[in-house]
């Protein structure tokens, strides 16, 4: 008889152990699970002493989740350093790093460079304001030449009428 799309393999199967099996110590368990067990019950009860010792000293930090079991040797990785607010002296001065002197030492001559394009000291300034001396005097003599055309065309219609 068919069983659908997956077919039961043996090999698939669970065994799960009944509490009486474990009571009695009978389980199908493999027996390597019980040497881990025991060795994991006696690193529990070595990393409690020890964590009893470093209670009393203060220069170990408490590792949080897998960093106590796993060791990490990374010679890039950067430990926070954690400083209670008694502890930080307000008067000195942190040293910024070259890239944030950097952004800063740009940011001053940009600033510097803007104000005196504004007062009209720059070349580029100077430029500018010659064009568009340049563009304002185009612009006052075509007016006026409008101005002169459209006169001009009033008067030959007056005249005209005449």
């Amino acid at each position: 008889m068919g069983r659908g799309k997956f077919k039961g393999k043996p090999t698939g199967r669970r065994q799960f152990s009944t509490p009486e099996e474990m009571i009695a110590g009978t389980s199908s368990r493999p027996r390597t699970f019980k040497r881990e067990e025991a060795e994991d019950i006696e690193d529990e009860r070595l990393e409690e002493e020890s964590e009893e010792e470093s209670d009393d000293s203060e220069g170990e930090e408490k590792k949080k989740g897998t960093q106590g079991i796993i060791q990490i040797e990374n010679p890039n990785l950067v430990k926070p350093k954690n400083m209670k607010a008694r502890d930080i002296d307000i008067e000195k001065t942190t040293e910024l790093s070259r890239r944030e002197r950097e952004e800063i030492e740009k940011q001053k001559a940009h600033e510097r460079y803007m104000r005196l394009q504004e007062q009209g000291k720059t070349e580029q300034a100077r430029k500018d304001l010659d064009r568009l001396a340049l563009i304002r005097q185009q612009r006052a003599d075509a007016a006026r030449k409008r101005d002169e055309e459209k006169a001009a065309k009033e008067q030959k219609k007056t005249e005209a009428r005449k």
